[in-house]
């Protein structure tokens, strides 16, 4: 079973939303686009356990919190806001099938819709398949002053006209939906509540444990009293005192300590699963083991469910790479990709968004509460195998942001990001906010020939793009157009090399002063940096061919950092001041800093 289309209406963040997934699904995004959100509205719809809480949503699910607006008319009720999730699933597994088929539609494979009435010559393989509708509505109702939400069949032909059916939760359980949220499973995750994974393995096994009247009679019959002498006194004396106001009628004494209320809901909440995972290490709360220790160990139990559901799984897993090591983010990855029948997983990390194929990571994008998606297999620019070769090298961090600054040379990369942070110092307070902050990202295209390519990925990806690069005096018309069509701010340099502009525009004397701390330090003793100053000129040719000898030291980065403001290179100044005005600030930063200033 896969969900292959999911509608959102007025939840949380997401005012509307239609998405459609084909198999295996990586959501990436920057912060507050709605990547939790829509893994929360499945969990709304298939989960089992989401809307049996009371109550299942709160004001703050709907979108800005809005759930009911002003009459229409004086005199009339004010008019209530719906919450609308939608689902449709393919592929029904046979109890499904069973269960469900009077509820059953057709999905168009090719042109990703249902079919309509006067279609019944399309409802067959492969053109359409057979699929399962569901939608679950909240809203506020006023009569209760509550809060309610529930799933239903969306084709519900045996209903009354207008009133859809709901769906039972032993149906729920048959999707098979797991959701693991970021860091607030694992405090619960081996608990016995319901809900929790233990509880969910053993509801999936068929196992009734005798666990809870055994435990409930052995902790009756536990003396607390016995080991703590020095607290009798002290309960008799409450007992004396409440004996002036109540008839204490009962044999024997009136007050006991237990350590627990006696009931299956609290021992649910009480009882800790403890373990010890090295030889000198005594056994310990599960919650209390070390985040990435906790999230591995909650992937192995959701690895056990989806083994007891071999042909319906459907996971959903936020930021997989929270505190694990790199080969263990590809590990959990891989089995996401592998032992389930549908994974709908959020992620920063490269070395989770690497495992997607390019036509399976859609890039998320938010307008005014409007939130859409685009495959990253529809930018031009690169080919699959070019996408997952330079994703863990800032490709993945500029898909996050809002613009791309592409550089075609290591130097370039390392020097002019110093050169930003310099200008954030000493000009922040006239609204000088960090690159970074503001959504735009340095990238490194490995060479001159890359970088028109770079840039038409950037920009069908819908961001804003500049590049600065090297002049190249006999540059092919066909490349100049393509740098022209791809890049908002296109800063053709007039040297031949980066290290060229740095020997040119900067002071000699301070090329000089930065020489000798080299050749002092024996950083360039293969270079051969004379004793004696030699004249302006011949410091600026020595200048470009120390910075050339070495491009990946960060000679070039560290000399923008020691220089004065003042004397930086104006090319590279003139271009990072052409893209902070390109970007756009942040209001009240600005206007709060203008202030200062």
């Amino acid at each position: 079973m896969k969900v292959v289309r999911l509608a959102i209406e007025n939840f949380r963040g997401i005012k509307s939303a239609q998405l459609l997934f084909d198999g295996h699904t990586l959501f990436v995004a920057s912060n507050n686009v709605g990547k939790s959100t829509i893994c929360e509205a499945l969990d709304l719809v298939l989960g089992t356990d989401r809307l049996n809480r009371f109550p299942p949503i709160d004001e703050f699910d709907f979108y800005n919190a809005r759930y009911m607006s002003a009459a229409l008319a004086e005199g009339e009720p004010p008019v209530l806001t719906k919450i609308r999730i939608e689902v449709v699933l393919v592929e029904p597994s046979e109890e499904v099938l069973i269960k469900c088929g009077g509820h059953l539609e057709f999905w168009h494979v090719a042109e990703k819709r249902l079919l309509g009435d006067g279609e019944a010559a399309l409802a067959n393989p492969p053109t359409s398949v057979r699929c399962l509708r569901l939608e679950t509505i909240g809203e506020y109702d006023p009569e209760e002053d509550e809060f309610v939400a529930k799933t239903y069949f969306s084709r519900s032909p045996d209903e009354e006209d207008g009133k859809l059916k709901p769906v039972p939760r032993p149906i729920k359980r048959l999707f098979g939906f797991l959701y693991l949220r970021a860091l607030r499973t694992g405090s619960r995750a081996l608990s016995l509540e319901r809900g929790s994974l233990l509880d969910i393995i053993l509801r999936t096994k068929g196992i009734r444990t005798t666990l809870w009247e055994n435990t409930i009679q052995r902790l009756r019959d536990l003396d607390l009293e016995a080991d703590a002498a020095e607290i009798t006194p002290v309960l008799r004396n409450v007992e004396q005192r409440l004996s002036r106001y109540i008839a204490m009628e009962a044999p024997g004494h009136a007050t006991k300590l237990h350590v627990s209320e006696l009931t299956r809901d609290h021992l649910r909440k009480t009882m800790a699963f403890f373990l010890a995972l090295s030889p000198d290490q005594s056994h310990v709360p599960f919650a209390h083991a070390g985040t990435g220790t906790l999230n591995t160990l909650v992937l192995a139990l959701l690895s056990f469910i989806a083994e007891l559901k071999p042909d319906t799984v459907i996971f959903a897993m936020e930021e997989p790479e929270i505190a694990v090591p790199p080969h263990t983010q590809r590990r959990i990855a891989h089995y996401l990709l592998t032992k389930t029948t549908q994974a709908f997983v959020t992620s920063h990390s490269p070395f989770v968004i690497e495992r997607f194929e390019p036509s399976h990571t859609l890039l998320l994008s938010r307008d005014a509460g409007v939130v859409s998606a685009r495959k990253v297999s529809e930018a031009a620019g690169l080919t699959d195998k070019e996408f997952k070769q330079y994703a863990r090298w800032g490709l993945c961090e500029c898909m996050l942001g809002k613009a791309a600054i592409v550089l075609e040379g290591l130097t370039e990369f390392h020097a002019l990001p110093v050169a930003a942070r310099r200008i954030e110092e000493s000009l922040g307070m006239l609204g000088f906010q960090p690159l970074d902050i503001l959504g735009a990202t340095f990238f490194y295209a490995y060479g001159e020939s890359n970088v028109p390519k770079f840039g038409k990925f950037f920009k069908t990806m819908g961001l804003k793009t500049f590049a600065f690069y090297d002049l190249v005096a006999n540059r092919q018309q066909a490349q100049k157009d393509s740098l022209a069509a791809n890049f908002d701010i296109n800063t053709e340099h007039v040297h031949k090399g980066f290290e060229d502009l740095i020997a040119a525009e900067m002071p000699a004397e301070r090329l000089w002063d930065f020489l000798s701390s080299l050749r002092d330090s024996g950083e360039a003793a293969s270079v051969g940096l004379p004793a004696a100053r030699p004249d302006d000129a011949g410091v600026r040719v020595l200048a470009r061919n120390t910075l050339k000898s070495s491009k990946g030291a960060g000679w070039a980065a560290r000399l923008f950092e020691e220089c004065e403001f003042a004397e930086l290179p104006a090319s590279v100044m003139n271009f990072l001041y052409a893209v902070y005005g390109a970007m756009p600030q942040v209001p009240d930063a600005v206007e709060e800093q203008g202030a200062e200033a």
